[in-house]
């Protein structure tokens, strides 16, 4: 027994996952390690909690998979696959990554990333009403991850979507086990074009990238690798960011007196994205298996356990964060887990900061003043990121 406490979490429950904040409170409060007998998993939710765990590489591993479902399949997990890989390999394939995420190279993609936004938001100035989403969210984070990569202009809605897909879950169901990381064959076509023809992108460098691997074999990624490579990093770059505008476009409707702020005084843009991120991550919670036997709050968790580290809880913990459940774009000294902790923590933070910044930015630029249609607006069903799947705006 855990805890005596009747709370009850699942992350696959609908009605849970429209607020989860009522329950991420009680969990801290009351049972700070939760069993949910149902699925089978353990879950933390204390901001200190989470991050110790997110440290503890050797307890928590993530060979296994970051995902409740993968966790319990035990599948083979395909070489490449970057967030689901503990060293040596996953030293290895994060250094040959975190070559095209530089703080240098992401900063120069801000005049980019501004086009990309004016494209996508010019054609709306004087409509009075559009979604958030559909317009803007899925359109921009997609340009720029298929320009990072490679992926000519016309294939990448494709590619988007066949992520999104792979998502996708019926609501109260968890995902499709084959479907809990996106495929490589989608870039197959690709990566021969690339061969023939380099060019300036993560997909030619990758091509060409030689390395040690863990048998300490200098070579080149294999195809595979490759495929799995750019299927991670197309998911990851299209996914979280969208959810990221979603819910800035939510929050600041909500707080209308605090976007004001931000439309007089644009220095608050980047306070106010990182509030956004702690107040509501994209990826509510990350799974790690447990490999050893381990104690939580004086609490046996056993090998072979699955763990769900509740980010969105921790990320509110009062004793973190003064009055964690409060919105406030001029808190100071925001140290949020929405990008992980430890050894994985997110390579594409930087970009996703860029993006939400500028894309919050440009919004402010030619609609200072919006209110959402609730009615019409609707939370994506995935198990794994939770953020609007459709959010119509009425500006003016």
């Amino acid at each position: 027994m855990v805890s005596s406490s009747d709370v009850y979490y699942d992350p696959y429950d609908v009605d849970i996952n429209a607020d989860p904040y009522p329950v991420f409170r009680r969990l801290r409060e009351e049972a700070p390690l939760y069993y949910n007998d149902a699925h089978d998993f353990y879950a933390v939710s204390r901001y200190d909690d989470v991050e110790r765990a997110l440290k503890d590489r050797a307890t928590f591993i993530s060979g296994r998979g970051g995902v409740l479902e993968l966790i319990k399949s035990d599948m083979d997990i395909p070489p490449g696959t970057v967030i689901f890989e503990d060293p040596p390999a996953h030293t290895i394939h994060r250094g040959l990554l975190s070559r095209m995420f530089t703080p240098g190279k992401v900063a120069a993609l801000e005049p980019q990333v501004r086009r990309l936004c004016a494209d996508a938001l010019d054609p709306l100035v004087g409509a009075g009403r559009f979604d958030l989403i559909a317009d803007f969210g899925a359109l921009m984070p997609m340009r720029v991850i298929g320009m990072l990569l490679g992926i000519p202009e016309q294939d990448q809605e494709a590619i988007r979507d066949q992520t999104d897909e792979n998502l996708r879950t019926e609501p109260g169901r968890p995902m499709q086990q084959a479907n809990a990381f996106a495929s490589g064959e989608s870039f197959e076509d690709y990566l021969d074009w690339r061969v023939e023809h380099p060019s300036d992108d993560i997909m030619t460098e990758l091509l060409n990238a030689e390395f040690d691997d863990e048998t300490g074999v200098r070579r080149r990624l294999s195809r595979q690798e490759l495929s799995t490579y750019l299927a991670v990093v197309a998911g990851a770059g299209n996914e979280t960011t969208t959810r990221l505008i979603g819910w800035t476009g939510k929050v600041l409707a909500d707080h209308p007196d605090q976007r004001r702020e931000i439309v007089g005084d644009r220095s608050l843009v980047n306070d106010a994205i990182e509030e956004i991120l702690r107040f509501e991550p994209p990826a509510p919670h990350v799974g790690r298996y447990v490999a050893r036997d381990t104690d939580i709050h004086g609490q046996a968790v056993p090998e072979g356990s699955a763990v769900l580290m509740l980010v969105g809880a921790a990320n509110r913990d009062d004793r973190r964060f003064h009055d964690g459940d409060r919105f406030d774009i001029r808190r100071r000294a925001v140290s949020h887990l929405t990008f992980g902790h430890g050894a994985h923590f997110c390579l594409g933070a930087a970009l996703a900061r860029l993006e939400g910044r500028i894309a919050l930015d440009e919004l402010l630029n030619r609609f200072p003043e919006w209110t959402v249609d609730l009615a019409g607006a609707k939370i994506a069903p995935t198990s794994t990121v939770r953020g609007w799947e459709t959010l119509p705006v009425v500006v003016g």
